[in-house]
């Protein structure tokens, strides 16, 4: 099904603006199902499994051409039956070149800590690892590693490791998330559905996003514009859906997953990106 929307007038983007003016001189630049508080735990976890990734099907780019990921900072605030959790989700980049993404929260005596190790090159994430590991009443550890050269997957779940098959475009639930944002600044404008596909648990997960349109999202800092995908569920009752910034280099700015009439929402409450706070246009 082809999608086709406006593309947005970056030329009065500066982040943008100052983006598309580098050149090669760039340098490289979420809650498991683990998460329990009460059985919303599934709720998170596929609500963050919404989150980004990208397919073969993206348009090729050289190493040197691609725009490419900017260390950032976000804080987010989840709400789900009248509980609030602050998540803090943290992109940076080592010696080595690799990125680190970090996400994190705590609510009460629960909270978890995961992160994804992963290179950049051109326009597509190579990843390397991803661990998750529950803190407080909630003791549980997952693990997915990428093996360069391996078609096999190693994913470690409730104390057990699986071999899962590895393609291209396998990804882990949380560099499927920087693997959208980084199609999107190379491509804004999307002419297809996006498929998603991650190694987790005991298997590998194939979703699809589908582009609804750009709208204004309001959030503590003001009204943001965004793109807005949704993501094709067999159950009509549920629905999760995402909303990125493009003045952000397409940060997050919320997302909302509802399963059995109970929605979670997670909204941006305040960002950095090279160390400069975000702020609506």
């Amino acid at each position: 099904m082809a999608i086709h929307f406006q593309r947005p007038v970056l030329s009065t983007h500066p982040i943008r603006c100052r983006l598309a003016t580098r050149s090669w001189h760039l340098t490289r630049r979420w809650l498991s199902n683990s998460y329990s508080h009460s059985k919303r735990a599934g709720e998170f976890a596929a609500l963050l499994l919404l989150i980004g990734s990208t397919n073969a099907s993206m348009a090729d780019s050289t190493a040197d051409s691609a725009v490419t990921l900017r260390p950032y900072i976000a804080q987010y605030m989840t709400t789900t039956r009248g509980m609030d959790l602050a998540l803090t989700r943290q992109l940076k980049q080592g010696a080595d070149g690799s990125y680190t993404l970090t996400n994190g929260g705590k609510i009460m005596v629960v909270g978890f800590h995961e992160v994804s190790v992963f290179d950049v090159e051109g326009d597509r994430i190579v990843p390397r690892s991803y661990v998750y590991q529950g803190t407080g009443l909630i003791n549980r550890r997952r693990e997915v590693h990428f093996t360069p050269g391996s078609p096999i997957v190693r994913s470690l779940y409730k104390e057990q490791w699986y071999d899962l098959p590895r393609s291209q475009k396998t990804l882990d639930r949380m560099s499927q998330q920087e693997q959208l944002r980084l199609r999107l600044l190379n491509d804004p404008t999307p002419r297809g559905d996006i498929a998603v596909q991650i190694a987790d648990g005991k298997r590998v997960k194939d979703y699809t996003l589908v582009f609804v349109g750009e709208e204004l999202v309001q959030t503590p800092l003001g009204a943001v514009k965004s793109l807005h995908f949704t993501r094709i569920h067999d159950d009509p009752e549920r629905k999760s859906d995402i909303w990125l910034a493009p003045d952000w280099d397409y940060l997050m700015v919320k997302t909302l997953h509802v399963e059995d009439e109970s929605p979670v929402e997670i909204t941006l409450t305040s960002a950095t990106i090279e160390g400069q706070p975000v702020a609506p246009l």
